[in-house]
């Protein structure tokens, strides 16, 4: 037997159990007890790029335990292409990516089984990032500038929006594809401005050096507001398998609300998973990060996603092309998987 068909078939067996349990003790509609440490299932996780601030909770669930305690023994793996997680998740080769929105419009359109299971960072963190010494002091003075981006075609689409809103085109600037290098770009005088950069990593960077930056989210800049980083599960997983789905979520919410409440454990988190993180900087982007990981109103549960949030902004895509059709939220994401409590 496979290991993924063995991990299956550990799966339904808990299951079975923990029903055959709630039926005897009259505790209908309550969700199954965790597993223990001892029978945890292996379960991976793909992050979305290297080991950052965007990732607290999910590192400090990991190093206090709250995994191992819903039964789940997992893996967080850092990818080498960034675009592979959500098409490994699609093909069955995972059991949860790390991604964003976009990707996941990207990939429904395609055809891909994927859907949204939670919101890890609700709010757009891709920022216009500039330097007080190129004057830009709002989106009208981008006019004959040169904007850095990082190659990803969909945030060239959000520039052309962005200067549309200000009567500009294309035209009217210089972009240049930097990939990862949209940092040095800006600290060079290569470009007078980024457009990919997060505000909760490049803006705190330049910040923590001094430089004064203009960070601006896209989503006040025209652009519809969206959920920058979501988990995203295989689709037939989330019709057949959710259980284990379901636990990872309320495990992470736990270690999301003690990084939340002890940024300084948060940071440590962090810095003990990935080597080369400067502690200093890494303080900094957490402290700028955490504010962002809660649902903006205490009535949501952790990880909701806004379905007409979504669809205005499937809609976005399919107005600049990006996408064939405007799907329904139903058709992109569930919030069934979110835990049932929300803070008072």
């Amino acid at each position: 037997m496979s290991r993924g068909r063995a991990s299956r078939v550990r799966t339904a067996l808990a299951i079975a159990a923990a029903a055959v349990l709630l039926v005897l003790a009259g505790g209908c509609g309550e969700r199954e007890e965790p597993r223990t440490e001892a029978e945890a299932e292996p379960f991976t996780v793909a992050l979305d790029f290297y080991v950052n601030p965007d990732h607290a909770g999910l590192f400090t669930a990991l190093e206090r335990g709250y995994f191992e305690q819903a039964g789940l023994e997992v893996d967080a793996q850092v990818p080498s292409d960034p675009s592979a997680p959500i098409r490994q998740v699609a093909a069955g080769r995972g059991d949860l990516a790390i991604s964003y929105e976009p990707e996941v419009l990207l990939a429904r359109d395609q055809g891909l089984p994927v859907t949204a299971i939670a919101a890890l960072v609700p709010h757009p963190l891709t920022s216009l990032i500039s330097l007080p010494e190129a004057g830009i002091a709002d989106a009208a003075d981008l006019r004959g500038k040169t904007i850095a981006t990082a190659g990803i075609p969909y945030q060239a689409d959000f520039l052309d929006a962005i200067l549309s809103e200000e009567g500009l085109s294309p035209e009217d600037v210089t972009q240049v594809d930097v990939g990862l290098g949209l940092l040095p770009a800006v600290l060079s005088g290569r470009a007078d401005a980024m457009l990919g950069g997060f505000r909760t990593i490049e803006g705190v960077d330049l910040a923590e050096r001094g430089r004064d930056p203009r960070v601006v989210p896209v989503d006040e800049l025209g652009i519809p507001t969206y959920d920058e980083l979501v988990l995203v599960a295989n689709s037939d997983r989330v019709a057949d398998d959710p259980e284990p789905l379901r636990l990872f979520i309320d495990a992470l919410e736990r270690g999301t609300r003690d990084a939340v409440d002890d940024p300084e454990a948060a940071t440590e988190a962090v810095l003990a998973a990935a080597e080369g993180l400067d502690p200093k900087l890494t303080r900094a982007e957490v402290d700028a990060t955490l504010p962002l990981l809660l649902p903006e109103r205490s009535s949501q549960p952790f990880g909701y996603m806004d379905g007409p949030e979504w669809e205005r902004f499937a809609g976005f895509f399919a107005d600049r092309g990006l996408i064939g059709t405007r799907p329904e939220a139903s058709e992109l994401l569930t919030n069934e998987l979110l835990p049932d409590d929300v803070s008072e």
